[in-house]
């Protein structure tokens, strides 16, 4: 496995944005799936870019029959990140009083990107991942946004300590979305993206498509 560049990176928050206004739609008017346990007053979780839902719809297109894509979560605004981020920050720091601020950001954005940097903000990323035909969630090895404490690393997305089969249906994942032109952020197997700075510099984009953005009013333009 090559290097693992984390959201923390300068690397990442170096890349521009040309932001190209692309609207943020309901992934549950689409034939996908969604989970709706992580759902919100405002159904934000089911919003992400037009361009990321196109190419999802794509991928399902790809997978094996009897298998089909799981949204989990998309859309995610930047107070509720902002607070993600600081929860699980805090907790590191309280567990790990010996490290540094700056050691303390790397760790937490295994997990939870920096507020300013998360794709999710963006509508550019979803966590998602694979059921069979009757809907039924399949087991990749972990739950979805398993911490890496919890999971003892193996919310990696080539973690080996999980089973064949669960390595299988990460290949399976991996495979299908890379083909519809996402890419995985490798400290968790769900997470995949498109037209973030993260994509951007994983890619060789010279500037990421999308920026932070606000929700759509309800019953607003999608």
């Amino acid at each position: 496995m090559g290097e693992i560049v984390l959201m923390s990176d300068p690397r990442v928050a170096a890349i521009g944005v040309q932001e190209c206004g692309e609207p943020l739609v309901d992934v549950r008017r689409s034939v996908l799936l969604v989970d709706g346990s992580r759902s919100d007053a405002e159904g934000a979780f089911a919003h992400l870019r037009e361009g990321v839902l196109e190419r999802l719809l794509a991928a399902q297109t790809g997978l094996p029959d009897g298998v089909r894509l799981l949204v989990v979560g998309g859309y995610r605004p930047p107070a509720l990140q902002a607070r993600y981020f600081e929860e699980y920050a805090a907790a590191l720091r309280a567990l790990n009083p010996a490290w540094s601020d700056d050691e303390v950001r790397v760790r937490a954005s295994r997990y939870v990107a920096p507020p300013e940097i998360g794709p999710h903000t963006a509508g550019a990323a979803v966590d998602l991942t694979l059921a069979d035909a009757g809907g039924r969630e399949l087991d990749l090895g972990t739950r979805t946004n398993a911490m890496p404490e919890e999971s003892h690393g193996a919310c990696y997305t080539a973690a080996t300590n999980i089973s064949a089969r669960a390595r299988e249906l990460r290949q399976v994942l991996g495979t299908t979305l890379a083909s519809a032109g996402l890419v995985n952020y490798p400290s968790e197997w769900w997470h995949w993206s498109f037209g973030d700075r993260y994509w951007a510099l994983l890619t060789g984009a010279t500037s990421a498509l999308y920026g932070p953005c606000p929700l759509p009013r309800q019953g607003g333009s999608q």
